[in-house]
């Protein structure tokens, strides 16, 4: 069974290689603060890592050792235990489904409208939100 995982997913990778951009080098940039990927002949893409899961917070030395897989479709970053998978970077998406929603909502809850505040006070009137209580 084994052996068939591994054609399998070496089908899967091949496929993928044929629809996107791999990685062919990597470096984090201490001037700028932001890990450089090269995808190709003049196509490189630059990541703010505090906007990745797993790198928020990394200092330079954990951003500098940074790994390409075999197939150029993921990055590994030892120090942290991170990964980043290639395509998933070039469509925008810098974590898991349930991280980058964590982060959207984040957002939205900073965000501030007169909607938001009419309703807030409309709440108030009401007697505000239930208060918790001890079990």
């Amino acid at each position: 069974m084994a052996r068939d995982e591994f054609i399998a997913a070496t089908e899967r990778a091949q496929r993928q290689l044929r629809r996107t951009h791999a990685a062919t080098a990597v470096h984090y940039d201490r001037r700028t603060g932001r890990v450089v990927i090269e995808l190709g002949p003049g196509l490189a893409l630059m990541l703010d890592p505090q906007q990745a899961e797993g790198l928020r917070g990394a200092n330079a030395s954990q951003l500098s050792a940074i790994e390409i897989s075999p197939s150029g479709l993921g990055l590994h970053f030892p120090k942290l235990d991170a990964d980043l998978y290639v395509p998933a970077l070039l469509e925008g998406i810098l974590g898991s489904k349930q991280w980058m929603a964590s982060q959207l909502g984040a957002a939205g809850g900073k965000r501030t409208s007169a909607a938001k505040k009419r309703a807030s006070r409309a709440n108030g009137k009401l007697g505000g939100r239930p208060r918790k209580i001890a079990g």
